[in-house]
């Protein structure tokens, strides 16, 4: 079949790379336009541009199909794709666009739909202390995620699993369970979403990042798990700001202290409302990401200080 893919960042880029070496030939590649990135502001191509240019395949960077659907329309037509492949491409198709290829646009989304429908399904996985999540590879419509589902498949998430982690593994299993559905498209019965079984997923935000050791172990393990690597969360340590990419849950229950005590200042673990946390990774400010056994060795921390209020 002919493919127009459209996605952006990393979590597409195992999904094209199948498409390269499936039968199928990717004729174009859609994804956003470049963006300025770093202290110096420089363009950085999308990860999936760096793979197509890679390939030879033509790249097309529109800054939005809804707003002048006519143009993509007529480029798109110059294709003449069989199907249209989506993965987590960040901008929404029209209806012309949706209607164009002969078995339509088929998205690969990461969550077990209708469950997390919307932008971040991943990352609201972890914060809410899910257990399983998945892939589902669904047939687009018009709706939000709302399209008929063609194959889903289900992973357990690691207690201590973070978004980051989660988005590596789903990458791959999406990837293999797209290539699974294109060979089988013809026998596929898409199946309707229960729509009162839906839930959003909004986007993260920067004010999500202050931890708060008050909750219990549970809450708060998942809070900065769920942040990570974007937009990360953040305590302060003798009052400086600090962000922490990974933690450990060490106990759910129990009362070690005050919350956002060291209860033991080695191995970074911190009290909390109930139970206790292991701080893994972290990163002061003006520093490089480092565990947090360099991190203490390098500051003298001590048991029985408090951290957190930002």
């Amino acid at each position: 079949m002919k493919i127009v893919f459209m996605g952006t960042p990393d979590f597409a880029v195992p999904t094209l790379e199948a498409l390269y070496n499936s039968e199928h030939e990717v004729c174009a590649v859609f994804t956003q336009p470049d963006k300025p990135t770093g202290r110096g502001y420089k363009l950085k191509a999308p990860p999936v541009k760096e793979l197509a240019l890679q390939h030879g395949t033509p790249v097309h960077q529109p800054e939005s199909l809804k707003k002048a659907p006519d143009i993509a329309v007529e480029i798109l037509k110059q294709y003449d794709p069989d199907v249209i492949i989506v993965a987590a491409y960040g901008k929404i198709l029209p209806k012309e666009v949706l209607e164009l290829p002969r078995f339509g646009c088929i998205n690969v989304h990461g969550s077990l739909l209708p469950k997390y429908r919307g932008a971040a399904p991943i990352q609201r996985s972890v914060l809410n202390g899910d257990k399983v999540t998945g892939i589902t590879v669904m047939q687009m419509g018009e709706g939000l995620d709302t399209g008929d589902i063609l194959l889903q498949s289900e992973t357990d998430i690691g207690v201590n699993e973070t978004s980051a982690e989660l988005f590596d593994r789903l990458s791959q299993i999406g990837a293999q369970l797209l290539v699974n559905a294109l060979k089988r498209l013809d026998e596929l019965i898409p199946v309707p979403q229960n729509d009162e079984l839906s839930s959003y997923a909004p986007m993260l935000s920067k004010d999500m990042c202050e931890i708060d050791f008050s909750k219990n172990a549970f809450v708060v393990n998942k809070h900065i798990c769920g942040l990570s690597d974007w937009p990360c969360a953040v305590t302060t340590v003798r009052g400086k700001r600090v962000k922490v990419y990974k933690s450990e849950l060490v106990s759910e229950d129990g009362s070690f202290g005050e919350p956002g005590q060291l209860i033991d200042a080695d191995r970074f673990i911190v009290a909390c409302g109930q139970g206790s946390v292991r701080l893994v990774i972290v990163q002061a400010e003006g520093a490089k990401r480092m565990s947090s056994e360099d991190f203490v060795r390098g500051r003298h921390l001590e048991k029985g200080e408090m951290i957190g209020g930002l």
